[in-house]
């Protein structure tokens, strides 16, 4: 027979689901024990933020990801998860095991609630994070989670599946189509008037360009722009939300644009374009170097998920491949060759004269260069050690995954723990700060217990290093307790499934990193000791622009 908790089990399998991440609750448990008879694995986590981070982690590379919390108490603590996967547009199922009906229609002053016979204010609070949500009920419990998990689908954003106790085990009609029908067809009108707007910009252009975004990852864009940059062939340029989506190991490939704190040729190939094809591009603080980004006038495509934009036309209800493969038709057909001397790729040289000097940023960022490989997910926290991993040309077929947006402290351990669950075949390298690492250690823990085996390079300089750059003081505030970082693995139980080392200088990290190459089954820490003041030339330059605009403080 089939049940509520059996359907809505194998509709998340349908989303490309096979892992739940979250914390046993009472009002859970019973889902549980559905899930423990499946083919759905779960993964307990140390808490319920920790379960929302990692199924962010795992929907950036499996497509969805979802998070089992409980009633009140669970979910609050998961809700900064679920809302940085809003912002950064992450298809997250979150599931809240519920307080029964009979409960809730009685008004009972129940455990994980304010005793007020309010049971739906929790619902009302993720109003302001989900794109949907709903409380299941036995009348329309189908309809209701395929509805929502359908919206979760369709605009990458997160959901809230609410199952009440009671409902569990109720009956349920088995799925007799699809949860993701086939798109319909776009209109040819629709199609037709798109190219002819397109045209006029594209055909005769010389210095046409294309800029690549997150969204291209999201909505599953990355062959269609490939098949458009590879047609021209055009140079292509990514925004620090979008590292990673387009290859660049390719001889179109233009760098990282970041507004102002671009590399010069990176900043000519877009601002100088005389057609610019920007793909899924947000515009953000941190995307654009302070908003110092500068776009064609009268001569950009703006293509997003379900429209795009020439001027003052919008054309709605086009997805973003359907267009790109429009825009790569005209590439063919009518574009004259653009006139494009690819940035020069950076040249890795050893940064430090001396191996046995004490370790700096820029040897770091070099040595990371060439410990990389293809296949890699490399995940980075928002600070320095994003900012270093940012000017780092990747291997082809390497998966960035960062928080750019967010940037919520804390969030690439545990996100880290979801990629190596999703994808337990490619390596993992998660470069974290301790400042940020203090947030979410325990997680450690939670990836040994499940055999992930990533390369963990904790960056210690003694604090918030990035808050430090921004607004230098010698006020304590951005200092933090000197914990003994190779000691963690062993007391979150980790036993000799780890690997530890410390690198105070070069050679130590060139070790490190040999020796992480020979544990490829092993969860590998490597605590790299750095300048407090040092910081990624990146995050020097954008951190010089903050601090013009705020006032100086007294060191």
């Amino acid at each position: 027979m089939t049940t509520v908790a059996t359907r809505l089990i194998a509709r998340l399998r349908e989303l490309g689901v096979e892992d739940l991440f979250g914390v046993p609750a009472d009002y859970n448990l019973a889902f549980l024990d559905e899930v423990h008879a499946s083919e759905l694995a779960f993964v307990g986590t140390c808490n319920e933020l920790g379960a929302a981070y990692a199924a962010d982690g795992y929907a950036r590379l499996r497509g969805a990801g979802a998070v089992l919390t409980t009633f009140g108490v669970g979910e609050l603590s998961a809700v900064n998860g679920i809302g940085g996967a809003y912002a950064e547009s992450v298809p997250v199922v979150e599931i809240v095991g519920a307080p029964s009906t009979r409960a809730v229609d009685a008004g009972l002053p129940m455990h994980h609630t304010m005793a007020d016979g309010d049971f739906g204010r929790f619902e009302r609070l993720h109003a302001e994070v989900t794109c949907d949500r709903v409380t299941l009920t036995a009348e329309h419990a189908a309809e209701e989670m395929d509805r929502v998990l359908r919206a979760c689908w369709e605009h990458k954003r997160p959901v809230r599946i609410a199952l009440p106790t009671d409902l569990v085990h109720a009956p349920a009609p088995a799925p007799d189509e699809p949860l993701l029908p086939e798109p319909p067809p776009v209109p040819r009108e629709l199609v037709a008037a798109f190219r002819a707007e397109a045209a006029k910009l594209l055909a005769g252009a010389v210095r046409a360009a294309v800029l690549a975004d997150h969204l291209v990852e999201r909505h599953g864009a990355h062959e269609a722009l490939a098949d458009l940059v590879a047609a021209g062939p055009l140079p292509v340029a990514a925004m620090n939300m979008g590292k990673g989506v387009v290859d660049e190991s390719a001889p179109t490939f233009a760098g990282m644009y970041v507004g102002a704190a671009s590399a010069p040729g990176t900043r000519a190939v877009v601002e100088q374009a005389d057609c610019l094809v920007a793909v899924g591009v947000l515009i953000s603080d941190g995307n654009s170097g302070g908003f110092t980004h500068a776009f064609p006038a009268g001569r950009t495509i703006e293509v997003g998920a379900y429209e795009t934009r020439i001027g003052d036309a919008v054309f709605r209800d086009l997805p973003m491949a359907e267009a790109l493969a429009v825009l790569t038709t005209i590439v063919r057909e009518s574009m004259d060759r653009p006139a494009f001397a690819p940035p020069q790729r950076p040249v890795r040289a050893r940064a430090d004269a001396d191996p046995h000097a004490p370790l700096t940023q820029a040897a770091l960022g070099d040595r990371f260069a060439g410990f990389v490989r293809t296949g890699d997910v490399v995940v980075a926290e928002q600070g320095t050690a994003f900012f270093g991993v940012v000017d780092t040309w990747m291997p082809a077929g390497v998966t960035v995954v960062g928080q750019v947006l967010w940037s919520s402290i804390g969030y690439t351990l545990p996100a880290a723990l979801g990629t190596c669950v999703a994808a337990p075949d490619r390596r993992t390298l998660l470069l974290i700060g301790d400042g940020s690492l203090q947030l979410t250690a325990q997680e450690l823990g939670t990836m040994a217990r499940v055999g992930a085996a990533p390369v963990v390079l904790v960056l210690n300089n003694g604090g918030y290093s990035i808050e430090r750059a921004i607004h230098p003081t010698d006020a304590p505030y951005n200092d933090i307790a000197p914990w003994r970082y190779t000691d963690l693995p062993a007391a979150f139980g980790a036993g000799d499934r780890a690997v530890v080392r410390r690198a105070t200088t070069a050679a130590e990290l060139d070790a490190a990193l040999a020796e992480a190459d020979r544990n490829r089954d092993r969860l590998v820490l490597i605590e790299a000791v750095l300048d407090p003041e040092d910081y990624p030339g990146r995050l020097a330059a954008i951190a010089a622009k903050y601090r013009a605009k705020t006032p100086a403080v007294a060191r």
